[in-house]
């Protein structure tokens, strides 16, 4: 097995093993239900939205039910008018809320981009945290069998519950977009100024509403950091701009980023990619000491470039 894949399967075995715990008192921002009612397709499930935390004293999300955005809005003035939802990554059994959500969404806001973490539907991972981690080493074990070579070509997140789960978070990407534009005015956003980035599964959530998605869901911009389509895909005619990073070192997500973006340039839609030689799978806003870690600049540089870091006028 490869390397950094082991070090990724005992970084999440870490997490698996601590304890649920509820979090300390934060400070609260608006929390955006983004389906009137229960949404579509989950309207029986019973589970219940677990809070914990997890690897390196971070906020995790897990059997998330009821999709939200958490708007964190720069002051007022302060804002340019471009907005992002914002989707954590987590093999779609928790959310890495904090490292892959809350913490990119407070960067961008300080630099003037209203920022919403979308709290997507996700594989019910049982009431216990027995269950949680069986569901967890399930789920590295298809990873590691992949990566290993021992099922070439397979999807990892294949099995039927993952699917339709996977199905819905996209949905769920989907109808936030739809929110943020019906009420860009109330937020003070440009209803042509708002795109999806995500991270890992988030990214998977990001690039499926880039390539599916109906008039008001298109967002205007997408960024998929180490995360890219699992299956073959055909580029939409209204491809949004497409940001793509990853790290070299990262068997989950190298190569799926490559493909993509050469499918993006084949079709003539505007596209930029950074693969960095070391940085792993799961990075998010933690430090490595690598130069990795500045990589929400060039994020920021990319948006700039778009004109999207400009104020509205």
């Amino acid at each position: 097995m490869d390397a950094p894949l082991v070090g990724l399967i005992a970084r999440y075995a870490i997490l698996a093993g601590l304890l649920s715990l509820a979090m300390p008192g934060r400070a609260q921002e608006q929390v955006i239900s983004i389906w009137p009612g229960d949404a579509p397709g989950s309207e029986k499930w019973t589970r219940k939205e677990v809070t914990f935390v997890g690897f390196g004293n971070q906020q995790m999300v897990r059997n998330v039910v009821r999709p939200t955005l958490t708007a964190f809005l720069p002051k007022q003035g302060a804002g340019n008018g471009t907005a992002v939802v914002i989707g954590p990554g987590g093999g779609f059994r928790f959310l890495s809320w904090e490292n892959e959500g809350t913490k990119v969404a407070q960067w961008l806001r300080d630099r003037g981009v209203a920022a919403f973490v979308l709290k997507y539907r996700l594989v019910d991972t049982g009431a216990t945290q027995a269950e949680f981690q069986k569901s967890l080493e399930e789920l590295f074990r298809n990873i590691g069998r992949v990566s290993s070579g021992d099922k070439p070509g397979s999807n990892p997140l294949d099995d039927p519950e993952t699917k339709q789960v996977i199905e819905m978070a996209a949905e769920d990407g989907r109808q936030a977009v739809r929110v943020l534009r019906r009420r860009a005015s109330e937020w003070g956003i440009a209803s042509d100024r708002i795109g999806i980035m995500g991270f890992s599964a988030g990214g998977i959530v990001a690039d499926q509403v880039a390539l599916h998605h109906d008039t008001e869901s298109r967002p205007s911009f997408v960024g998929a950091i180490y995360g890219a389509p699992l299956e073959d895909f055909t580029v939409p005619a209204d491809a949004p701009p497409l940001f793509i990073l990853c790290a070299d070192d990262d068997p989950l997500a190298a190569r799926g980023s490559a493909r993509l973006y050469s499918k993006w340039k084949e079709a003539g839609k505007p596209v930029e990619l950074h693969i960095y030689a070391k940085g792993g799978h799961g990075f998010g806003m933690s430090k490595r000491g690598l130069p990795v870690d500045s990589w929400i600049e060039r994020f920021r540089d990319w948006l700039d470039s778009q004109g999207l870091m400009k104020p509205v006028h």
